[in-house]
């Protein structure tokens, strides 16, 4: 008798399908995200690549004045400054602090559409208005979409796709893009646009504000490496763009009492009165706006500022903030005073204001990274695949991660960890940018968390680099700068 052996199944891999979406995707920068040109001197203001750029911008006394706007753009009058490209390589600004850039999540979107043609890239002069950049990203948005569709690779990848449903749009927008999309996706621009939009991911947006924006307009903190203080409060407060980033919720403690900060507050501190009153309204206005399928990554376990007081027109602000009851009453002690607690955050956004909608991912990252480490990335590609968005892996705390926003070179600094209880596995380097050579940093305990001490010998961008047992990389970016001449005394 005669056996045959069964013969294999023909080309059985040539049977799966690419698990890619038809939709098209707009990508949307955070503040400084996107490269500026001035029309009138035929020049790139901001993102341009290395570390010289940085230091002259960040050092010079008239280093930023090319950002500043002029009395035409605050009347509406715009187009001297035009935004040609999402960022592609690292920054740095005070406070803000290190800015990675845009590369790995374009690759990440590309892998998951149809074509690149079905990919939007939306660089917006930051500076402006986020109202401003919302109507603009409106009818971009439209247009992508309808030229997405008429796109041959369109109507091949549909065929594979549940019920063959023609492409709509998916908005991923990192930091104060998320208000940018928000604002495009109000009916006032396009009435159909929202319903047109499949899902909206957000990456540490601050959708209450943030109150590092108050440090930036207030005039700035002492420091050994020379800032150009008094011009960047004096541009900043130009900026209606920066105001849209105010904190809208109860952060300033006043005596015994915590409430919102008021459009005179803002002028107190070296804001715009009226700037700051036009972007109240304009949260307001879309405060009630949900966004289509959101799902939100919040950065979570890093220090965070939550609150200020004023005094004498000096910010001071604290890395806590007051929690109400849900009858809108604030918790108090049982003597009636305030209780304040630590909720953290990304570094720049707390928590609370970038946890909103029905999905929220929380990940143990820094506001700079959120947008190109590759657990999010990875949490972008679920989404743009339509697959159930998972989460994080659970059980995968994670650390905080706290470094200088800038150093002085050849004097020693510190990095410190938190929410680690091991030195275990732990690992810390410090990479330097320009010449790509890695410093790995000796751990130990300092006050309860885990601390380095690092030191730059040259100018430029370095980036801090922790990995966990869990791991999980955090990362930020550090400026050294030579250290201000000490003037001689007569």
């Amino acid at each position: 008798m005669n056996h045959r052996t069964p013969e294999p199944e023909k080309n059985a891999a040539s049977l799966l399908t690419a698990d890619i979406t038809q939709d098209a995707v707009v990508i949307v920068p955070g503040i400084m995200g996107s490269e500026l040109y001035d029309t009138t001197r035929q020049k790139t203001i901001w993102g341009l690549s290395g570390v010289a750029w940085l230091l002259k911008a960040w050092t010079q006394p008239k280093g930023l004045e090319p950002l500043r706007l002029t009395e035409d753009e605050l009347e509406g009058k715009t187009g001297r400054i035009k935004a040609t490209q999402l960022m592609r390589h690292s920054s740095w600004t005070p406070y803000l602090q290190g800015l990675e850039p845009y590369t790995s999540l374009i690759n990440t979107v590309r892998e998951c559409v149809a074509h690149p043609a079905a990919i939007m890239q939306f660089p917006y002069d930051w500076r402006l208005p986020v109202a401003t950049n919302g109507r603009l990203l409106a009818d971009a948005a439209r247009r992508h979409l309808t030229t997405w569709r008429q796109h041959d690779a369109h109507d091949a990848a549909r065929r594979h796709r549940v019920d063959e449903r023609p492409a709509r749009l998916v908005f991923v927008a990192h930091s104060m893009g998320g208000l940018v999309t928000r604002a495009a996706l109000d009916p006032a621009h396009d009435s159909d646009l929202a319903q047109d939009t499949r899902a909206v991911l957000t990456l540490g947006t601050p959708f209450y504000g943030a109150v590092k924006a108050t440090a930036i307009l207030n005039t700035g903190r002492g420091t050994p490496v020379p800032l150009p203080h008094r011009q960047l409060q004096s541009i900043s407060a130009t900026m209606p763009g920066l105001h849209d980033l105010l904190p809208q919720y109860t952060c300033l403690i006043d005596g015994d009492h915590i409430r919102h900060l008021t459009p005179q507050d803002v002028a107190a501190i070296g804001g715009n009165a009226d700037l700051a009153r036009d972007a109240a309204d304009s949260h307001r206005r879309q405060a009630h706006l949900a966004l289509p399928a959101h799902r939100a990554v919040v950065g979570t376990q890093q220090s965070t500022l939550q609150s200020l007081t004023i005094h004498a027109g000096v910010v001071e602000a604290h890395h806590h903030g007051a929690r109400q009851h849900t009858n809108g009453d604030f918790i108090r002690d049982p003597r009636g005073r305030l209780k304040f607690y630590d909720v953290k955050g990304d570094g720049t956004v707390y928590k609370e204001s970038a946890a909103v909608g029905p999905a929220i991912t929380p990940l143990p990252l820094q506001h700079g990274a959120v947008a190109s480490d590759h657990i999010a990335l990875k949490a972008v590609a679920e989404i743009l695949r339509d697959d159930e968005h998972l989460g994080p892996p659970q059980g995968t705390p994670g650390c905080g991660l706290d470094v200088p926003d800038l150093v002085e070179v050849g004097n020693p600094w510190t990095v410190t960890l938190s929410g680690v209880d091991s030195l275990g596995g732990v690992r810390c380097e410090v990479t330097d940018l320009s010449t790509g050579s890695t410093q790995r940093l000796r751990l130990g305990w300092g006050g309860g968390d885990i601390v380095a001490r690092a030191t730059a010998y040259t100018p430029g961008l370095y980036r801090v680099t922790v990995r966990t047992l869990d791991d999980l990389t955090v990362t930020q970016l550090v400026l050294a700068a030579e250290a201000e001449p000490k003037r001689e005394t007569a």
